[in-house]
């Protein structure tokens, strides 16, 4: 993981997700109810994209199983490992989606991005916006020189089929 981000990042705390009213932050455990509303409302097809990576989301993912998964997301947000961040509506209420920052597991990449929305949001402006947005903010705000879009640069399958880092 040394390496992965300068020693003096500071990685952003609140981004408006421009033409919406929507912003995104670091995800926490305090999110968990309106985490499990839009992943178990979505989980078919969650699995299908990032089932055969990450096994996720589980049919029968429990609150306490999610309050978990989000407590290791915040921790590795705090030690600057990985990032996931919660695209939210302006008070909060809901979970529109969730954008991943990661270092890579495969060749090739010195980031591997990643991006959902929650089912009532395919196909809408707001899916549009967060697909033109996270690779633009990327670019600008984080200091990775070659990050990989999965799901926009390659499939998840061709991301599984790359070669992993050793």
């Amino acid at each position: 993981m040394s390496g992965w981000l300068p020693e003096d990042f500071e990685h952003p705390t609140r981004v408006a997700l421009p033409g919406t009213d929507l912003h995104l932050r670091p995800i926490s455990p305090a999110d968990t109810g309106i985490d499990m509303v839009a992943v178990m409302g979505s989980q078919q097809r969650l699995f299908s994209i990032f089932g055969p990576a990450w096994g996720w989301p589980p049919a029968d993912m429990t609150a306490e199983e999610d309050r978990a998964d989000l407590q290791r997301h915040a921790d590795e947000i705090e030690r600057h490992e990985s990032f996931n961040y919660a695209v939210l509506l302006a008070d909060e209420s809901a979970l529109v989606g969730c954008v991943y920052l990661d270092p890579p597991e495969k060749v090739g990449a010195d980031a591997d991005i990643s991006w959902w929305v929650a089912d009532p949001w395919v196909g809408t402006d707001v899916e549009q916006a967060l697909d033109a947005f996270v690779p633009a903010w990327v670019r600008q705000e984080w200091p990775f020189e070659r990050p990989r879009f999965i799901g926009a640069d390659l499939t998840w399958a061709d991301w599984l089929a790359l070669d992993d880092l050793d």
